[in-house]
């Protein structure tokens, strides 16, 4: 996996850790998620500015966005209890394979 790819990986788990705070947070009245939220969401900036300096913006935000809505949907589901209903499943999956698709037929993602 080429570095910059590295730091795009990065960028996502730091912002999949600070959404999870987020909720954890209970609207910020909760000081230690609360504090969380803010340092994962300052290192997930910081990773993908990296990235950003090799992958161009659209494709670099559509990785990070895709796969945080993909795994804060299933962290929803499996730490708090959250539904998806069929719609969800197939939406997400329908993210997953925009995913695949720019991963492996356009000449714009880096490889």
């Amino acid at each position: 996996m080429p570095l910059h790819y590295v730091y795009l990986v990065l960028a996502v788990a730091a912002e999949t850790i600070g959404t999870t705070a987020l909720q954890a947070s209970n609207q910020f009245t909760r000081m230690g998620p609360t504090l969380l939220v803010v340092l994962a969401y300052g290192v997930a900036f910081y990773f993908l500015g990296i990235a950003l300096k090799y992958i161009p913006v659209g494709i670099a935000y559509a990785l990070w966005s895709g796969l945080g809505i993909v795994l804060i949907a299933l962290i929803g589901f499996a730490v708090f209890g959250q539904v998806l209903d069929l719609a969800a499943i197939l939406g997400l999956g329908l993210i997953i394979t925009g995913i695949v698709v720019i991963q492996l037929f356009s000449t714009t993602a880096t490889h």
